[in-house]
């Protein structure tokens, strides 16, 4: 039996989030609609999350002894990591004490580093994958490339949003590649990722539950990337069946052996009938921002029953829909938005703006999320919204 107490009593159940961004701020909110007291916790004030939680610290989480003290000092329930830049050792060493991190402290460490996860899905489970190698220095990354073949993939072993990932089409490209990877990297990696290139069909991510009473699936999602940063999604992505049981197989696999409840964002590569393993987050994904308007319970919704140890709902997918990110260049600390009203004059969409303070540089602000008469008119309707968005830089 699951007791639950109010938030800012004394029997409050907590929850701490590690990051504060905009996942991070869905998973606050759907958090507070249980009575959960919500701690943020990012390396910058007034982040997403911070703007709905109960409380926040701003640190380093890379200082080890500040996390630690942190989480000693706020006691939480869960602790919930959000972002790749933490001292992962140190959620290792509290899960040891009792503190339950989500999924667990396994899981953060093995998928917050691309070497941990690909040694664990390729050589471990073995279950297909791009060719890949490791490098550590610009002469070992121009060896492995040669191992890889051309064009290949190179990112950092530890990154989001696709920082840092580039693609080198010949040798000559190897050394820009090395030094965008070791530049955009998070924490202090110091070696990058060589993947063979994939030509894929599509790509999706299917999200994956564990849950009290085994494993669950949301209906696959495909996506756009740019340079491995999402710009658009969509659900549920049209597969044949026997395909989508392969991934859905893959997926429980990788996501067994890392354990722990709560939803994992499985990203999957499809050719022909073939599946190919290519990451996962033990988190809400970027992608399944869709399922804020696809779906009766949105990811955030469901990671968290999932985390408290309650029985899933029943998935109802509500049609056809689209997600297409706000994303904006330039550098300002003073962000508005215009045009909103013509927006959501359609009432088949809908729009989350994140709230983030400042911009310096390339910065996601939001999403537009829709309902369509299929996938295309979806896609169209998500993409013509943004495109109406007015965002004025101060």
């Amino acid at each position: 039996m699951v007791i639950l107490g109010t938030a800012l009593s004394i029997s409050s159940t907590k929850l701490m989030l590690l990051g504060a961004g905009e996942l991070g701020k869905e998973i606050a909110i759907e958090a507070q609609r249980l009575g959960i007291e919500v701690i943020a916790v990012d390396s910058y004030a007034n982040a997403p999350a911070m703007q709905v939680a109960h409380r926040s610290h701003v640190i380093s989480m890379l200082d080890r002894n500040t996390l630690k003290n942190i989480i000693n000092l706020e006691k939480p329930d869960f602790v919930v990591p959000e972002v790749e830049s933490i001292a992962t050792d140190i959620l290792l060493e509290l899960e040891q004490t009792g503190i339950n991190i989500i999924p667990t402290a396994k899981a953060t460490i093995l998928t917050m580093d691309r070497e941990g996860i690909r040694r664990l899905a390729s050589e471990k489970l073995g279950i297909p994958t791009s060719k890949y190698s490791f490098a550590s220095s610009l002469e070992e990354c121009l060896i492995a490339s040669q191992q890889i073949g051309f064009p290949c993939v190179i990112k950092p072993v530890m990154s989001s949003s696709g920082r840092g990932q580039t693609i080198a089409s010949n040798r000559n490209d190897i050394q820009n590649s090395w030094e965008v990877a070791i530049r955009e990297g998070r924490g202090n990696a110091t070696k990058v990722i060589l993947e063979g290139f994939i030509e894929f069909d599509y790509e999706i991510t299917l999200l994956t539950i564990r849950h009290l009473n085994g494993t669950s699936f949301c209906p696959p999602i495909g996506h756009l990337q740019i340079k491995g940063d999402y710009r658009e999604s969509w659900q549920p992505h049209p597969m044949d069946e026997d395909v989508l049981l392969k991934a859905q197989s893959i997926a429980e696999t990788v996501t067994s052996a890392l354990g722990g409840f709560g939803i994992f964002g499985v990203e999957l590569f499809i050719k022909g009938n073939k599946v190919f393993f290519s990451e996962v987050s033990p988190r809400p994904h970027d992608t399944g921002l869709v399922t804020l308007i696809s779906q009766d319970y949105s990811e955030f919704a469901l990671h968290i029953r999932a985390i408290l140890g309650f029985p899933l709902p029943n998935i109802k997918q509500l049609g056809p829909a689209a997600s297409c990110a706000i994303v904006v260049d330039g550098q300002s600390n003073d962000i508005s938005f215009n045009n909103l009203d013509s927006v959501l004059s359609d009432p088949d969409i809908n729009i989350r703006l994140f709230g983030k303070r400042n911009i310096k540089g390339h910065r996601r602000l939001g999403v537009i999320v829709s309902l369509g008469k299929n996938i295309d008119d979806a896609r169209y309707r998500a993409r013509e919204a943004v495109s109406k968005i007015e965002v004025i830089l101060g």
